[in-house]
Formats: structure tokens, sequence, C-alpha cells
């Protein structure tokens, strides 16, 4: 891969992640423990919102946010041609 290639594939890669942060960060903390008390007022599957977010959203979120970042990294990786770790196990066996 050339150089300016593998710069441009490295600040798609590291923008991606710190998206996912920031929305893993609103969900968990924002979510979780600043807006709380507005979220407290509606109530989900007879919980309130920010303590049902609290307790077991953010944990949701996170895994989702996982999946999203695979899927995220395949097309990356599509985009520049390079291999995906599954592809790689499959040729070194």
């Amino acid at each position: 891969m050339p150089n300016s290639s593998a710069h441009s594939y490295w600040k798609a890669n590291i923008r991606l992640v710190i998206s996912l942060l920031c929305a893993w960060f609103f969900i968990s903390f924002g979510c979780g423990i600043l807006f709380v008390d507005a979220l407290d007022t509606i109530r989900f599957a007879g919980f309130k919102l920010g303590f049902w977010i609290a307790q077991q959203g953010s944990i949701f979120v996170f895994v989702a946010l996982i999946i999203i970042y695979i899927r995220a990294m395949d097309k990356l990786d599509e985009k520049y041609n390079l291999e995906s770790s599954e592809q790689a196990r499959e040729d070194s066996q």
C-alpha cells in the first residue's frame, strides 16, 4: 500500500474509532448519568429509562458498536484493498 493510501486508511480508521467512542460515551455517561433525571420521566419495560440505560442499555449499545466497528472496518479494508483477518486466517491454513 502506498504511503499516502496508508495515511488515509489510518485517518479513516481513527475517525471511525473516535466517533464510536463518542457515541458510547454519550450513551453510557450522558444518558446514564448526566441526563438521567430527564430520561427518568419516560418508562421503558416498566423501568425508568435513565435507570434502564445505566444498567442495561449502555451494555447493549456497546455490543452494537462492536458489530458496527467490525462491519465498518471490513468495508474500509475492501476500499483500500486489504485482506480481512478472516481471509488472512484462511490463507495461512
